[in-house]
């Protein structure tokens, strides 16, 4: 039998919390989601201000980070016309999101969910993103 580790809500929240302080900091209002080892959605939050639009985005760039286990950001500089993933972001059925914003969470090396943030430019969902993986601290 195969053991597979994933996060727990708990976790989930923390992620977010540090994601959130840190959208604060900058001044930039988030949709910052966190999924599991299955890339299913664990928690997610809008903060006041953050745009509707990026709700799915945020999601989806958790997805992506943990059906790839990449960050977007890397996804992405390997992703333009040429590159070996060219064309990926139409695969899932849409869901592939190539620009910053998604990060793989891992514990004891392996990968056991993801984050994602969208509301800003990509450096600042980028920002948020790492400052919200940081606080899961499973390395």
């Amino acid at each position: 039998m195969v053991t597979v580790e994933s996060l727990s809500l708990d976790d989930a929240r923390k992620v977010i919390a540090a994601g959130e302080k840190k959208a604060q900091e900058i001044g930039q209002p988030s949709n910052i989601a966190v999924v599991d080892h299955g890339g299913n959605l664990v928690a997610h939050i809008r903060m006041d201000d953050a745009w509707i639009g990026s709700i799915d985005v945020s999601i989806n760039k958790a997805f992506t980070a943990r059906a790839f286990e990449i960050s977007t950001k890397d996804l992405a500089s390997n992703a333009g016309p040429g590159d070996q993933f060219f064309g990926i972001s139409g695969s899932n059925q849409g869901r592939i999101m190539i620009f910053a914003g998604g990060i793989p969470l891992l514990r004891n090396g392996k990968v056991v969910g993801a984050v994602g943030v969208s509301g800003g430019s990509g450096v600042q969902d980028q920002s948020v993103a790492e400052a919200a993986a940081a606080a899961f601290g499973g390395k």
